[in-house]
C-alpha cells in the first residue's frame, strides 16, 4: 500500500514488522496503551537527553570560559538556552534521518564515529594513570578528526594511495580505530607535556 500511494519510496518492509504484529494481532486496547508507552518512553529520554546536555554545556563549558561571577538565576536562564539550542540541533538530526534507509543503522554509524574516542578517553584514566589530562585531551581530538575523515573520505584516500579501488570500512571498527588511536595519540604526546592542565 505504501509503495502504491509513494512509488518513489525507499523503505523494505522490515520497517513495518512491528508495525504490523500490533495492528493484526494485538486487542484494540492494548495498541492504545502500546503507543502511549512508546511515546512516554520517548518523551522521557529526550528531556532527560537534553536537560543533561543543556546542564553539562552549562557547568562544563559556559560557566568555565566566562569567568565572571554570575546569579544562579543567570544560570538558570543560559541552561534554558541551551536547553533550546540542542532541541533545535536534535530536530535538524531527525530531519537528516528521514533520508535514511534504516534509522537503526544511522545511530550505529553515528554512535560507532564517537563511542571509541569515549572509550579511548576511560581505558586511559582507569589504567594509564601517568598519561596526563592534556595529552588524553589532545589525543582525543586527533583520533575523533581521524575517525570522521575516515568516515567520509576513507574509501576515496585508500583508492588514492593504493591506486585501485579499496573496500569500505565497516563502521563497527570506528569504535576500534578510534579508541586505539587516542590511546596511541595519548602515550606519543604526554612526553612532551611538562604539565597537567584542568580540563
Amino acid at each position: 500500500m505504501v509503495n502504491k500511494a509513494v512509488p518513489d519510496n525507499k523503505s523494505r518492509d522490515s520497517d513495518y514488522v512491528f508495525l504490523s504484529f500490533i495492528m493484526n494481532y494485538l486487542p484494540i486496547g492494548l495498541v492504545g496503551l502500546l503507543l502511549a508507552v512508546i511515546f512516554s518512553a520517548a518523551m522521557s529520554s529526550t528531556s532527560g537527553e537534553l536537560n543533561a546536555l543543556a546542564t553539562t554545556t552549562t557547568i562544563d563549558f559556559y560557566k568555565r570560559l566566562n569567568k565572571k561571577e554570575h546569579s544562579e538565576q543567570h544560570y538558570l536562564i543560559a541552561s534554558k538556552v541551551l536547553t533550546a539550542v540542542w532541541g533545535v540541533l536534535a530536530i535538524m538530526f531527525a530531519f537528516f534521518a528521514a533520508f535514511s534507509e534504516n534509522l537503526i543503522e544511522l545511530v550505529n554509524i553515528l554512535g560507532s564515529i564517537f563511542y571509541g574516542t569515549i572509550l579511548g578517553i576511560f581505558l586511559i584514566a582507569f589504567f594509564l594513570k601517568r598519561i596526563k589530562g592534556k595529552a588524553t585531551f589532545i589525543g582525543a581530538i586527533l583520533a575523533q578528526l581521524f575517525v570522521i575523515i575516515l568516515h567520509f573520505f576513507g574509501q576515496k584516500i585508500g583508492t588514492l594511495i593504493m591506486g585501485h579501488e579499496v573496500q569500505e570500512i565497516a563502521y563497527l571498527w570506528y569504535n576500534v580505530i578510534g579508541c586505539g588511536l587516542v590511546v596511541l595519540f595519548a602515550l606519543i604526546i604526554n612526553p612532551f607535556d611538562k604539565k597537567s592542565i584542568k580540563l
